[in-house]
Protein backbone atom coordinates (compact mmCIF):
# COMPACT_ATOMS: atom_id res chain seq x y z
CA UNK A 1 0.00 0.00 0.00
CA UNK A 2 1.27 3.39 -0.89
CA UNK A 3 2.36 5.68 2.13
CA UNK A 4 0.03 8.45 2.43
CA UNK A 5 1.76 12.14 3.36
CA UNK A 6 0.41 14.25 5.84
CA UNK A 7 0.73 18.16 5.07
CA UNK A 8 0.35 20.96 7.74
CA UNK A 9 0.57 24.14 6.65
CA UNK A 10 2.84 26.40 8.83
CA UNK A 11 2.24 29.81 10.05
CA UNK A 12 2.92 32.53 13.02
CA UNK A 13 0.82 35.11 13.80
CA UNK A 14 3.03 37.74 12.87
CA UNK A 15 4.51 39.53 9.48
CA UNK A 16 6.78 37.61 7.77
CA UNK A 17 7.48 34.24 9.94
CA UNK A 18 10.53 32.48 8.85
CA UNK A 19 11.25 34.51 5.67
CA UNK A 20 12.44 37.66 7.07
CA UNK A 21 11.99 41.29 4.83
CA UNK A 22 9.27 39.01 2.80
CA UNK A 23 6.67 41.39 4.37
CA UNK A 24 7.78 44.11 1.85
CA UNK A 25 7.01 41.93 -1.07
CA UNK A 26 3.53 43.88 -2.96
CA UNK A 27 1.82 40.36 -2.83
CA UNK A 28 2.33 39.51 0.70
CA UNK A 29 -0.30 39.58 2.95
CA UNK A 30 1.73 38.75 6.22
CA UNK A 31 1.34 42.49 7.45
CA UNK A 32 -2.61 41.65 7.99
CA UNK A 33 -1.97 39.03 10.74
CA UNK A 34 -4.11 41.41 13.13
CA UNK A 35 -7.19 41.05 10.75
CA UNK A 36 -9.58 38.25 11.48
CA UNK A 37 -10.24 38.00 7.82
CA UNK A 38 -6.74 36.96 7.10
CA UNK A 39 -7.13 34.16 9.17
CA UNK A 40 -10.65 33.16 8.36
CA UNK A 41 -9.23 33.49 4.32
CA UNK A 42 -6.16 30.87 5.05
CA UNK A 43 -8.27 28.39 6.94
CA UNK A 44 -10.57 28.16 3.87
CA UNK A 45 -7.97 27.70 1.48
CA UNK A 46 -6.11 24.83 3.48
CA UNK A 47 -9.39 23.10 4.04
CA UNK A 48 -10.14 23.33 0.18
CA UNK A 49 -6.73 21.64 -0.05
CA UNK A 50 -7.69 18.72 2.31
CA UNK A 51 -4.53 20.08 4.53
CA UNK A 52 -4.59 18.23 7.98
CA UNK A 53 -3.76 21.37 10.35
CA UNK A 54 -2.65 24.55 10.47
CA UNK A 55 0.60 25.01 12.60
CA UNK A 56 0.70 27.96 14.44
CA UNK A 57 4.22 29.01 15.31
CA UNK A 58 4.68 30.89 18.63
CA UNK A 59 7.44 32.07 21.71
CA UNK A 60 7.69 34.51 24.12
CA UNK A 61 10.56 37.33 23.96
CA UNK A 62 12.06 38.90 21.86
CA UNK A 63 15.25 37.78 19.37
CA UNK A 64 18.07 39.87 21.51
CA UNK A 65 20.93 37.64 21.13
CA UNK A 66 22.13 39.28 17.40
CA UNK A 67 24.52 42.05 18.59
CA UNK A 68 22.87 41.35 22.41
CA UNK A 69 19.91 44.01 21.30
CA UNK A 70 16.87 43.52 20.14
CA UNK A 71 17.03 45.89 17.46
CA UNK A 72 17.89 43.90 14.28
CA UNK A 73 14.55 41.46 15.28
CA UNK A 74 12.16 45.14 16.00
CA UNK A 75 13.98 46.65 12.52
CA UNK A 76 12.92 43.80 10.52
CA UNK A 77 9.86 42.17 12.27
CA UNK A 78 11.74 39.17 12.84
CA UNK A 79 8.53 37.19 14.36
CA UNK A 80 7.88 40.89 16.31
CA UNK A 81 5.10 42.06 16.55
CA UNK A 82 3.65 39.32 17.43
CA UNK A 83 0.38 38.15 18.96
CA UNK A 84 -1.48 35.43 20.78
CA UNK A 85 -2.14 32.26 18.39
CA UNK A 86 -4.50 30.45 20.61
CA UNK A 87 -7.12 33.46 20.25
CA UNK A 88 -7.11 33.11 16.47
CA UNK A 89 -8.81 29.13 16.83
CA UNK A 90 -12.07 29.98 17.29
CA UNK A 91 -12.89 31.79 14.37
CA UNK A 92 -11.04 29.82 11.98
CA UNK A 93 -12.95 26.42 13.18
CA UNK A 94 -16.25 28.56 12.83
CA UNK A 95 -15.71 28.65 9.06
CA UNK A 96 -14.22 25.26 8.37
CA UNK A 97 -14.96 21.71 9.19
CA UNK A 98 -12.50 19.68 9.48
CA UNK A 99 -8.94 21.21 9.25
CA UNK A 100 -7.18 20.73 12.33
CA UNK A 101 -5.04 23.28 14.52
CA UNK A 102 -1.94 22.95 16.57
CA UNK A 103 -1.27 25.99 18.99
CA UNK A 104 2.33 26.26 20.40
CA UNK A 105 1.99 27.53 24.00
CA UNK A 106 5.21 27.52 26.08
CA UNK A 107 4.85 25.81 29.40
CA UNK A 108 7.87 27.24 31.09
CA UNK A 109 5.96 30.49 31.97
CA UNK A 110 2.37 29.49 32.64
CA UNK A 111 1.04 27.66 35.27
CA UNK A 112 -0.72 24.37 34.04
CA UNK A 113 -4.45 25.03 35.79
CA UNK A 114 -5.07 27.77 33.70
CA UNK A 115 -3.66 26.48 30.70
CA UNK A 116 -5.31 23.26 30.89
CA UNK A 117 -8.60 25.29 30.78
CA UNK A 118 -7.72 27.25 27.85
CA UNK A 119 -7.22 24.06 26.26
CA UNK A 120 -10.35 22.49 26.80
CA UNK A 121 -12.37 25.59 26.06
CA UNK A 122 -10.11 25.17 22.58
CA UNK A 123 -10.99 21.77 22.19
CA UNK A 124 -14.14 22.51 22.31
CA UNK A 125 -15.17 25.28 20.38
CA UNK A 126 -13.09 23.52 17.76
CA UNK A 127 -15.30 20.09 18.14
CA UNK A 128 -12.34 18.26 18.72
CA UNK A 129 -9.62 20.29 16.24
CA UNK A 130 -7.34 21.52 18.59
CA UNK A 131 -3.39 19.70 18.84
CA UNK A 132 -1.09 21.53 21.56
CA UNK A 133 2.53 21.96 20.33
CA UNK A 134 4.70 21.62 23.81
CA UNK A 135 7.17 23.42 23.70
CA UNK A 136 9.65 24.90 26.67
CA UNK A 137 11.09 28.07 25.28
CA UNK A 138 14.78 29.18 24.01
CA UNK A 139 15.07 33.03 24.67
CA UNK A 140 16.80 34.48 27.92
CA UNK A 141 14.14 37.09 26.96
CA UNK A 142 11.04 35.28 27.47
CA UNK A 143 11.92 34.02 31.38
CA UNK A 144 13.34 37.93 31.95
CA UNK A 145 9.86 39.10 31.04
CA UNK A 146 8.24 36.36 33.16
CA UNK A 147 10.26 38.29 35.97
CA UNK A 148 12.84 35.67 36.21
CA UNK A 149 16.64 35.98 35.93
CA UNK A 150 17.12 33.85 33.39
CA UNK A 151 15.77 30.94 31.38
CA UNK A 152 16.36 27.37 33.05
CA UNK A 153 18.81 25.22 31.36
CA UNK A 154 18.22 23.09 28.61
CA UNK A 155 18.08 19.84 30.10
CA UNK A 156 16.23 21.00 33.68
CA UNK A 157 13.40 22.54 31.41
CA UNK A 158 12.60 18.81 30.00
CA UNK A 159 12.22 17.74 33.58
CA UNK A 160 10.21 20.75 34.77
CA UNK A 161 7.53 20.25 31.63
CA UNK A 162 7.45 15.84 32.71
CA UNK A 163 5.58 17.39 36.08
CA UNK A 164 3.52 20.02 33.72
CA UNK A 165 2.40 17.18 31.66
CA UNK A 166 1.71 14.89 34.81
CA UNK A 167 -1.15 17.55 36.06
CA UNK A 168 -2.17 18.78 33.16
CA UNK A 169 -2.81 14.66 32.48
CA UNK A 170 -4.75 14.38 35.86
CA UNK A 171 -6.78 17.17 34.77
CA UNK A 172 -8.17 16.55 31.82
CA UNK A 173 -8.13 12.92 31.80
CA UNK A 174 -9.08 12.05 35.75
CA UNK A 175 -10.65 15.24 37.22
CA UNK A 176 -14.27 14.43 35.85
CA UNK A 177 -15.30 10.68 34.68
CA UNK A 178 -17.08 10.48 31.33
CA UNK A 179 -21.03 10.57 32.84
CA UNK A 180 -19.95 13.48 35.49
CA UNK A 181 -22.49 16.29 33.26
CA UNK A 182 -25.87 14.49 33.52
CA UNK A 183 -27.87 18.19 32.45
CA UNK A 184 -30.76 16.89 34.51
CA UNK A 185 -33.64 19.33 34.20
CA UNK A 186 -36.48 17.46 36.19
CA UNK A 187 -33.80 16.82 39.03
CA UNK A 188 -32.01 20.48 38.68
CA UNK A 189 -28.69 18.46 38.59
CA UNK A 190 -26.38 20.05 35.36
CA UNK A 191 -23.21 18.34 36.98
CA UNK A 192 -22.82 14.69 39.87
CA UNK A 193 -20.21 16.08 42.13
CA UNK A 194 -19.47 12.72 42.63
CA UNK A 195 -17.99 12.24 39.86
CA UNK A 196 -15.86 15.54 39.59
CA UNK A 197 -12.40 14.50 41.56
CA UNK A 198 -9.90 17.00 42.86
CA UNK A 199 -6.35 16.36 41.45
CA UNK A 200 -3.71 16.46 43.94
CA UNK A 201 0.07 16.78 42.95
CA UNK A 202 3.41 18.02 44.88
CA UNK A 203 6.43 17.68 42.61
CA UNK A 204 9.48 19.51 42.65
CA UNK A 205 8.45 21.92 40.19
CA UNK A 206 4.56 22.65 40.62
CA UNK A 207 2.22 21.44 42.93
CA UNK A 208 -1.92 21.93 42.39
CA UNK A 209 -5.02 20.71 44.23
CA UNK A 210 -7.85 21.42 42.56
CA UNK A 211 -10.93 20.19 40.28
CA UNK A 212 -10.35 21.02 36.54
CA UNK A 213 -12.63 23.84 35.94
CA UNK A 214 -13.92 22.56 32.15
CA UNK A 215 -16.36 19.51 31.43
CA UNK A 216 -14.83 16.89 29.21
CA UNK A 217 -13.85 17.62 25.52
CA UNK A 218 -14.33 15.79 22.77
CA UNK A 219 -10.40 14.32 23.02
CA UNK A 220 -9.53 15.38 26.46
CA UNK A 221 -6.03 15.70 25.79
CA UNK A 222 -5.26 17.79 22.92
CA UNK A 223 -3.42 15.90 19.98
CA UNK A 224 -0.04 16.25 21.17
CA UNK A 225 3.13 18.00 19.18
CA UNK A 226 6.10 18.59 19.94
CA UNK A 227 8.99 20.32 18.17
CA UNK A 228 12.02 19.80 20.29
CA UNK A 229 14.74 17.23 18.92
CA UNK A 230 17.56 17.60 20.74
CA UNK A 231 18.59 14.57 22.29
CA UNK A 232 16.43 14.73 25.50
CA UNK A 233 13.98 16.70 23.41
CA UNK A 234 13.69 13.39 21.57
CA UNK A 235 12.76 11.19 24.52
CA UNK A 236 10.31 13.61 25.54
CA UNK A 237 8.75 13.07 22.03
CA UNK A 238 8.94 9.82 22.52
CA UNK A 239 7.36 9.57 25.69
CA UNK A 240 4.49 12.05 25.18
CA UNK A 241 4.06 13.38 21.47
CA UNK A 242 1.86 12.10 18.84
CA UNK A 243 3.60 14.22 16.38
CA UNK A 244 7.25 15.82 15.77
CA UNK A 245 7.82 18.79 14.25
CA UNK A 246 11.46 18.58 13.36
CA UNK A 247 14.03 20.36 10.86
CA UNK A 248 17.59 19.84 10.12
CA UNK A 249 20.27 20.95 7.08
CA UNK A 250 20.28 17.68 5.17
CA UNK A 251 19.03 13.90 4.50
CA UNK A 252 21.76 12.66 6.60
CA UNK A 253 20.92 14.60 9.84
CA UNK A 254 17.33 14.22 9.81
CA UNK A 255 17.35 10.14 9.49
CA UNK A 256 19.39 9.16 11.78
CA UNK A 257 16.97 11.41 14.27
CA UNK A 258 13.53 10.03 13.15
CA UNK A 259 15.03 6.21 13.91
CA UNK A 260 16.22 7.74 17.19
CA UNK A 261 12.52 8.90 18.34
CA UNK A 262 10.84 5.78 16.99
CA UNK A 263 13.62 3.45 18.96
CA UNK A 264 13.12 5.85 22.27
CA UNK A 265 9.38 5.12 21.76
CA UNK A 266 9.22 1.63 21.46
CA UNK A 267 11.20 1.88 24.47
CA UNK A 268 8.75 3.50 26.42
CA UNK A 269 6.20 0.52 25.25
CA UNK A 270 4.78 2.79 22.75
CA UNK A 271 4.19 1.55 19.15
CA UNK A 272 6.24 3.78 17.10
CA UNK A 273 4.03 4.66 14.50
CA UNK A 274 1.72 6.00 16.88
CA UNK A 275 4.04 9.36 16.37
CA UNK A 276 3.33 11.10 12.61
CA UNK A 277 7.32 12.88 12.31
CA UNK A 278 6.51 16.48 10.50
CA UNK A 279 9.50 17.74 8.42
CA UNK A 280 9.71 21.53 7.74
CA UNK A 281 10.17 22.94 4.14
CA UNK A 282 9.21 25.63 2.68
CA UNK A 283 7.67 25.06 -1.52
CA UNK A 284 7.93 27.68 -4.30
CA UNK A 285 6.54 26.18 -6.79
CA UNK A 286 4.98 27.17 -10.88
CA UNK A 287 3.79 25.09 -13.58
CA UNK A 288 7.24 24.98 -14.82
CA UNK A 289 10.81 24.51 -13.27
CA UNK A 290 11.82 27.96 -14.86
CA UNK A 291 8.47 29.69 -13.65
CA UNK A 292 9.49 28.56 -9.96
CA UNK A 293 12.97 29.74 -10.23
CA UNK A 294 12.20 32.89 -12.15
CA UNK A 295 9.52 33.54 -8.56
CA UNK A 296 12.45 32.67 -6.21
CA UNK A 297 14.69 35.25 -7.56
CA UNK A 298 12.34 37.68 -7.18
CA UNK A 299 11.30 36.52 -3.63
CA UNK A 300 15.24 36.89 -2.54
CA UNK A 301 15.17 40.52 -3.99
CA UNK A 302 13.16 41.11 -0.53
CA UNK A 303 15.06 39.42 1.90
CA UNK A 304 16.98 40.38 5.16
CA UNK A 305 19.99 39.03 5.79
CA UNK A 306 20.10 40.82 8.86
CA UNK A 307 16.92 39.77 10.21
CA UNK A 308 17.80 35.80 9.09
CA UNK A 309 20.83 36.43 11.45
CA UNK A 310 18.66 37.79 13.88
CA UNK A 311 16.70 34.87 13.71
CA UNK A 312 19.38 32.27 13.46
CA UNK A 313 21.31 33.71 16.63
CA UNK A 314 18.38 33.38 18.81
CA UNK A 315 17.28 30.05 17.94
CA UNK A 316 21.49 28.72 18.27
CA UNK A 317 22.18 31.50 21.45
CA UNK A 318 25.35 32.36 19.07
CA UNK A 319 25.76 35.30 17.99
CA UNK A 320 26.24 35.66 14.71
CA UNK A 321 27.05 39.80 15.02
CA UNK A 322 30.61 38.74 16.31
CA UNK A 323 30.95 36.66 13.30
CA UNK A 324 32.61 37.47 9.73
CA UNK A 325 30.16 36.81 6.90
CA UNK A 326 32.78 34.07 5.89
CA UNK A 327 33.55 32.22 9.13
CA UNK A 328 32.62 29.01 9.60
CA UNK A 329 30.39 27.71 12.39
CA UNK A 330 31.47 25.96 14.95
CA UNK A 331 29.87 23.61 17.86
CA UNK A 332 28.82 25.76 21.44
CA UNK A 333 26.88 24.16 24.11
CA UNK A 334 24.26 26.80 25.38
CA UNK A 335 21.14 26.67 26.71
CA UNK A 336 19.15 27.48 23.20
CA UNK A 337 18.14 24.80 20.77
CA UNK A 338 20.72 22.19 21.05
CA UNK A 339 19.25 20.46 17.83
CA UNK A 340 19.80 23.32 15.81
CA UNK A 341 23.63 23.93 16.89
CA UNK A 342 24.44 20.46 16.61
CA UNK A 343 22.60 19.28 13.09
CA UNK A 344 24.83 22.44 11.44
CA UNK A 345 28.18 21.31 12.99
CA UNK A 346 28.48 17.85 14.94
CA UNK A 347 25.42 15.70 13.37
CA UNK A 348 27.06 15.77 10.11
CA UNK A 349 31.08 16.58 9.99
CA UNK A 350 31.23 16.60 6.31
CA UNK A 351 29.71 19.71 6.02
CA UNK A 352 31.04 22.98 7.20
CA UNK A 353 28.92 26.02 7.16
CA UNK A 354 30.14 29.42 7.14
CA UNK A 355 27.33 31.93 8.48
CA UNK A 356 27.11 33.20 4.96
CA UNK A 357 25.78 30.09 3.72
CA UNK A 358 23.53 29.37 6.47
CA UNK A 359 21.94 33.09 5.86
CA UNK A 360 21.19 32.05 2.84
CA UNK A 361 20.15 28.42 3.12
CA UNK A 362 17.57 30.04 6.16
CA UNK A 363 16.43 33.49 3.90
CA UNK A 364 13.53 31.84 3.02
CA UNK A 365 12.06 29.58 5.17
CA UNK A 366 14.27 29.54 7.58
CA UNK A 367 16.28 26.23 8.93
CA UNK A 368 13.99 24.16 6.63
CA UNK A 369 14.00 22.36 3.65
CA UNK A 370 13.76 24.55 0.47
CA UNK A 371 12.32 23.07 -2.25
CA UNK A 372 11.65 25.00 -5.81
CA UNK A 373 10.61 23.58 -9.11
CA UNK A 374 7.23 22.62 -11.05
CA UNK A 375 4.62 20.53 -9.54
CA UNK A 376 6.14 17.28 -10.47
CA UNK A 377 9.21 17.67 -9.02
CA UNK A 378 8.28 19.11 -6.07
CA UNK A 379 6.19 16.14 -5.53
CA UNK A 380 8.95 14.17 -6.40
CA UNK A 381 10.89 15.90 -3.53
CA UNK A 382 8.10 15.66 -1.17
CA UNK A 383 8.37 11.70 -1.60
CA UNK A 384 11.86 10.96 -1.53
CA UNK A 385 12.59 13.31 1.73
CA UNK A 386 9.46 10.90 2.86
CA UNK A 387 11.20 7.53 2.08
CA UNK A 388 14.95 8.68 2.40
CA UNK A 389 14.39 9.59 6.06
CA UNK A 390 11.61 8.38 7.59
CA UNK A 391 8.96 11.29 7.95
CA UNK A 392 5.59 11.12 7.88
CA UNK A 393 4.39 14.26 6.54
CA UNK A 394 5.37 17.98 5.86
CA UNK A 395 4.95 21.13 7.70
CA UNK A 396 4.97 23.94 4.90
CA UNK A 397 6.26 27.47 5.53
CA UNK A 398 5.44 30.28 3.27
CA UNK A 399 7.80 32.66 1.45
CA UNK A 400 4.89 34.92 0.29
CA UNK A 401 1.57 34.16 2.32
CA UNK A 402 -0.98 33.67 1.25
CA UNK A 403 -0.23 32.85 -1.94
CA UNK A 404 2.50 29.59 -0.93
CA UNK A 405 -0.22 28.44 0.18
CA UNK A 406 -2.64 28.56 -2.63
CA UNK A 407 0.27 27.42 -4.59
CA UNK A 408 0.70 24.27 -2.80
CA UNK A 409 -3.27 23.67 -2.48
CA UNK A 410 -3.63 23.94 -6.28
CA UNK A 411 -0.29 22.54 -7.75
CA UNK A 412 1.06 20.93 -5.14
CA UNK A 413 -1.62 18.83 -3.61
CA UNK A 414 -3.73 17.84 -6.93
CA UNK A 415 -0.16 16.16 -8.09
CA UNK A 416 0.00 14.33 -4.87
CA UNK A 417 -3.47 13.15 -5.00
CA UNK A 418 -2.86 12.10 -8.87
CA UNK A 419 -0.28 9.68 -7.16
CA UNK A 420 -2.16 8.29 -4.79
CA UNK A 421 -0.14 9.66 -1.58
CA UNK A 422 -2.70 12.48 -0.11
CA UNK A 423 -5.90 11.81 0.14
CA UNK A 424 -8.66 13.22 -1.57
CA UNK A 425 -11.31 13.51 1.48
CA UNK A 426 -11.02 14.07 5.09
CA UNK A 427 -11.97 11.95 7.27
CA UNK A 428 -14.75 12.20 9.92
CA UNK A 429 -13.96 13.39 13.64
CA UNK A 430 -11.58 14.66 15.90
CA UNK A 431 -7.56 15.80 14.82
CA UNK A 432 -6.63 12.38 16.87
CA UNK A 433 -9.73 10.49 14.44
CA UNK A 434 -8.00 12.18 11.56
CA UNK A 435 -4.35 11.53 12.01
CA UNK A 436 -4.64 8.29 13.48
CA UNK A 437 -5.16 5.91 11.19
CA UNK A 438 -6.86 3.43 13.48
CA UNK A 439 -7.13 5.34 16.69
CA UNK A 440 -10.09 6.92 18.34
CA UNK A 441 -10.67 10.94 19.97
CA UNK A 442 -8.95 9.82 22.99
CA UNK A 443 -5.07 8.79 23.94
CA UNK A 444 -4.96 4.81 23.22
CA UNK A 445 -4.20 2.75 26.40
CA UNK A 446 -0.28 2.46 26.04
CA UNK A 447 0.27 6.58 26.28
CA UNK A 448 1.39 7.75 29.65
CA UNK A 449 -2.15 10.02 29.80
CA UNK A 450 -4.20 6.98 29.84
CA UNK A 451 -2.46 6.52 33.35
CA UNK A 452 -4.38 9.44 35.09
CA UNK A 453 -7.68 8.45 33.55
CA UNK A 454 -10.41 8.33 36.62
CA UNK A 455 -11.17 4.06 37.81
CA UNK A 456 -13.66 3.91 40.51
CA UNK A 457 -11.54 1.39 42.41
CA UNK A 458 -8.72 3.97 42.87
CA UNK A 459 -7.53 7.28 43.07
CA UNK A 460 -5.80 9.63 41.25
CA UNK A 461 -1.94 9.35 42.01
CA UNK A 462 -0.60 12.56 44.30
CA UNK A 463 2.81 12.40 42.48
Amino acid sequence: MTKQLRINAFDMNCPGHLSPGLWRHPRDRSASYKDLDYWTDLAQILERGKIDALFIADVLGLYDVFGATPDAAIRNATQVPLNDPAVLVPAMAAVTKHLGFAVTSTLSFEPPYPFARRASTLDHLSKGRYGWNVVTGYLDSAAKGAGLAQQAGHDLRYDIAEEYMSIVYKLWEGSWEDDAVVRDPVRGVFTDPDKVHRVQFEGTYHRIDAVHLSEPSPQRTPFLFQAGTSAKGRDFAARHAEGVFLSGPSRKVIAPRVADIRERARGYGRNPDDILIFLGVCIIVDRTEAAARAKEREYRRYVSTEGALALLSGWSGIDFSQYDLDDPIRYVKNDAIHSMVEGLTIADPSKVWTVRELANASAIGGPTQLLVGSPEQVADALQSLARDTGVDGFNVSYAVTPDSFSDLVDLVVPELQRRGVFKREYRDGTLREKLSADGGPRLPARHPAAAYRWKASETLPTG
